[in-house]
C-alpha cells in the first residue's frame, strides 16, 4: 500500500512535571548510545579493550557537541545575533541547530585527546568507530523530524513530508508536501554504514581508511541532499555553503584514502601508541 504522505509528529516536546523532554535531544542521545555499542563491539573485534571506547567517547562527545553548535552559529548567525535575534538561545542546543561538520572537526580533537590518554592509536579507533558514527548521524536526523525543520523542496511524491502550518515557509500553502530530507539522509547513512562494515571486513582496511571511506559515503550523500533543502543558508557562488563543504571534504577524504592505502596497505600490527617490548603480550594487540 502506498501512503499519501509522511506525517510529522503531533508534538516534539513532552513535559515530566517542570522538565521538558525534547524529541530532538532524545534522538541525539539514542544515536550516541547505539554508536557506542557498535564501536565497542568493533573495537573488541580488532583486539582492543571495549572499555577504552568509553574513555575516548568521554572526550569526543562533549567536543563534538560544542563543535556542532559553533558551526551552526557561524553559518546561521542571524537568528541569534542579527536584528531581532536572541543571543541567549545560542546556548539552547536542545532546541536544534547542530552542524555535523563542526561535530566531526572538534569531535576528532576530543577523540585524539581521549586516545592519547588511553594509550591507543587514533586511526584504528577511527576505523572501528566509522560505521558507528554513520548510524549515530542517521538516528540523530530523527530530531529534525520532531522539530519539523531542514526539510526539502515541495514535492508531489507519495512519500512527501507533511508539515504543520506553524512550521511552513512564508507564502507556502497549507497542505504542501516536502522532500523528507531527514529520511533520505537516514537511509543513505545506514546504507553507508553497512558498506563500510563490508568493505572493512573484505579488504581489511586500516590506518584510518575505513573512516575516510565513511566520510566519502556521507559527503557524497550530503551533497545531493543539500541541493534539495530550502531552509535558509549562506550561499557561495550560487550554492549552499554546506554543498561546498561537502565537495571539499569529499575530495580531501578521497585523497587521504588513496594516499593512506599506498603508504600503509593492510591493517595496523598494534592498536597501541607505544607497542610493548618483544615477548610481552598486550591485551590490545591486534592480529597482523
Amino acid at each position: 500500500m502506498v501512503i499519501a504522505a509522511i506525517p510529522s509528529p503531533s508534538q516534539g516536546v513532552w513535559h515530566l512535571g517542570p522538565l521538558p523532554v525534547r524529541g530532538y535531544a532524545l534522538s541525539i542521545l539514542l544515536g550516541i548510545v547505539v554508536a557506542v555499542w557498535i564501536a565497542r563491539r568493533r573495537w573488541a573485534s580488532r583486539g582492543g579493550d571495549p572499555d577504552t571506547v568509553l574513555d575516548i567517547v568521554f572526550w569526543a562527545v562533549p567536543f563534538g557537541i560544542v563543535g556542532a553548535r559553533l558551526y551552526h552559529l557561524v553559518t546561521s548567525p542571524d537568528e541569534y545575533f542579527g536584528p531581532g535575534g536572541h543571543p541567549w538561545r545560542a546556548l539552547a542546543v536542545w532546541e536544534g541547530g547542530l552542524g555535523v561538520w563542526g561535530a566531526i572537526s572538534l569531535g576528532a580533537v576530543g577523540a585524539w585527546i581521549g586516545a592519547r590518554r588511553a594509550g591507543v592509536r587514533l586511526p584504528p579507533f577511527a576505523d572501528a568507530a566509522a560505521p558507528a558514527w554513520l548510524v549515530a548521524q542517521a538516528i540523530g536526523r530523527l530530531g529534525n523530524w520532531f522539530n519539523q525543520e531542514v526539510y526539502g523542496a515541495p514535492t508531489t511524491l507519495p512519500w512527501g513530508l507533511r508539515i504543520d502550518d506553524a512550521h511552513l515557509p512564508a507564502g507556502v500553502a497549507s497542505g504542501t508536501l516536502f522532500h523528507p530530507t531527514f529520511l533520505y539522509e537516514m537511509v543513505w547513512t545506514l546504507g553507508g554504514a553497512a558498506l563500510v562494515v563490508w568493505a572493512d571486513g573484505r579488504f581489511r582496511l586500516g590506518h584510518g581508511r575505513a573512516f575516510w571511506l565513511a566520510v566519502m559515503v556521507y559527503t557524497s550523500g550530503r551533497l545531493w541532499i543539500e541541493l534539495l533543502r530550502i531552509d535558509p543558508a549562506h550561499h557561495v557562488l550560487g550554492l549552499r555553503l554546506n554543498v561546498w563543504t561537502s565537495i571539499v571534504v569529499l575530495t580531501g577524504a578521497l585523497v587521504a584514502f588513496v594516499v593512506t592505502g599506498r603508504l600503509h596497505p593492510g591493517r595496523e600490527s598494534t592498536l597501541l601508541r607505544d607497542p610493548p617490548a618483544a615477548g610481552v603480550v598486550s591485551p590490545a594487540a591486534h592480529e597482523g
